[in-house]
């Protein structure tokens, strides 16, 4: 009797259209920046396609987004069922056995990621988070400048030509610099660029024994190097410059070079955005002693806390959004030229893409040439290019971004910060346990 009432109770319902309130709620923390909002913002093409599932948004600073998804999940907290996460996280959080794996069928098409990015998600063969946007770091300039002085820019600089441009077309009184790089602290800020500056000088975070290296000959090159060719062809304050205040400074012509994420092309050779947005040029990141981790991998990624219960539902939002689909739904709404880059074979090898993209070619070569296990002269035992992917770095880099932060800014010498940086990156690895 009770199993007939229950039906009469679903009928009656469903000519209501109660029922549809019953729809998995998916609750997705993400990172604040433009092609997150995009995805938002696309929402209702996902819910009217998927109607048994609504989204909920958190959407939060990244340093905010950081500290509460990695609270959630090593605590099993189960605030959140999808989550973005970086390329710093998805190794350490796999491993532990915090994520589920991304259940990839044929019509996803893992094949077609890229494979340096592929290969960062992957533990065991599996993935374990689905990539958003995909970026590495590389040269970008004011090929008019480089031309007024008769310089030709080779596709793979080294460092010493790009120092001896920035001193030939460095014209501050014309309100133009001849280099901007950033000076911010922050493992993710100014630790990012001056990581890979001190992987192609021949230097590591760490050795083979978990030993730090920062008081050795390549890092003293390298931030030597750094100091001195901001102080001589940097705008001023750049100890407090990051990606932002260099792309407002390049977008306004007061930069003539400028090393830092791919993701920066597209901003800098739009004509809204841009000033120069016609007079602008890319080449692979500058080189110094070798090639090996000279630029940088990074990607955004939605992943899936293993303590989620709508797992189902959210495997079915994540292949949505990271999908070739995706891309060509922003591409229809709103041009190419505002589609996530950095994922996808496919993205690349559209004419339509290509057409608008100037920087695509130099951007999927630097990103298909970063190795995340392979990125220092010397043998490394972590992964990871521009920082090592061990819980304990976001403290270590925290702590010598400031360091180099304050060498820029010429309150210690560089000598002085390295001194400090590598004993407090001692301190916090012989806490750890990972030497004596």
């Amino acid at each position: 009797m009770k199993r007939f009432l229950k039906a009469g109770l679903v009928l009656a319902l469903a000519g209501t259209g109660l029922l549809s309130q019953a729809a998995t709620e998916l609750v997705i923390a993400t990172v604040n920046n433009g092609h997150m909002i995009e995805m938002q913002k696309l929402t209702p093409f996902f819910e009217k396609a998927n109607p048994d599932i609504k989204l909920k948004w958190v959407t939060l600073e990244e340093g905010t987004l950081r500290q509460r998804v990695t609270t959630d999940i090593a605590t099993k907290g189960g605030q959140f069922d999808v989550m973005t996460i970086g390329l710093y996280e998805a190794p350490i959080w796999s491993k532990k056995g915090w994520l589920q794996p991304i259940a990839t069928d044929a019509a996803y098409d893992a094949d077609d990621l890229l494979p340096a990015i592929r290969a960062g998600l992957s533990y065991e063969g599996k993935l374990y988070a689905a990539p958003f946007y995909g970026e590495s770091s590389m040269l970008m300039y004011r090929k008019d400048l480089a031309d007024k002085v008769g310089f030709q820019m080779p596709e793979q600089p080294t460092w010493a030509q790009v120092k001896e441009l920035a001193g030939k077309i460095h014209d501050p009184k014309a309100g133009v610099y001849g280099m901007c790089l950033r000076g911010k602290p922050g493992w993710g800020d100014n630790m990012a660029f001056l990581t890979t500056l001190v992987n192609t000088n021949g230097g590591q975070w760490f050795d083979m024994q978990w030993k730090p290296q920062i008081d050795t000959k390549p890092w003293k090159d390298a931030i030597n190097f750094y100091v001195d060719l901001m102080k001589s062809y940097g705008p001023p304050g750049a100890s407090a410059n990051s990606f932002n205040e260099n792309l407002a400074l390049f977008n306004e012509g007061k930069c003539g070079m400028w090393v830092d994420a791919t993701i920066a092309a597209s901003f800098i050779s739009d004509p809204k955005q841009s000033k120069v947005a016609d007079k602008v040029a890319f080449a692979q990141a500058p080189v110094a002693v070798t090639p090996k981790g000279a630029n940088w991998l990074w990607t955004w990624n939605l992943a899936i806390p293993a303590s989620s219960t709508k797992g189902a539902a959210a495997q079915t939002f994540v292949k949505w959004a990271t999908s070739k689909e995706y891309v060509n739904l922003v591409a229809k709404e709103h041009g190419w030229a505002t589609v996530p880059t950095g994922t996808r074979k496919s993205t690349y090898a559209n004419p339509e893409f290509q057409k608008l993209a100037k920087f695509a070619a130099a951007e999927k070569k630097a990103i298909d040439t970063a190795n995340l296990s392979d990125s220092t002269l010397p043998k490394s035992p972590y992964v990871g290019v521009q920082y090592a992917a061990i819980p304990e770095f976001q403290a270590i880099g925290v702590a010598v971004g400031q360091q180099m932060s304050a060498a820029l800014s010429g309150k210690v010498t560089v000598d002085q910060a390295l001194k400090t940086s590598q004993t407090a990156a001692e301190r916090e690895m012989k806490k750890a346990g990972y030497y004596k």
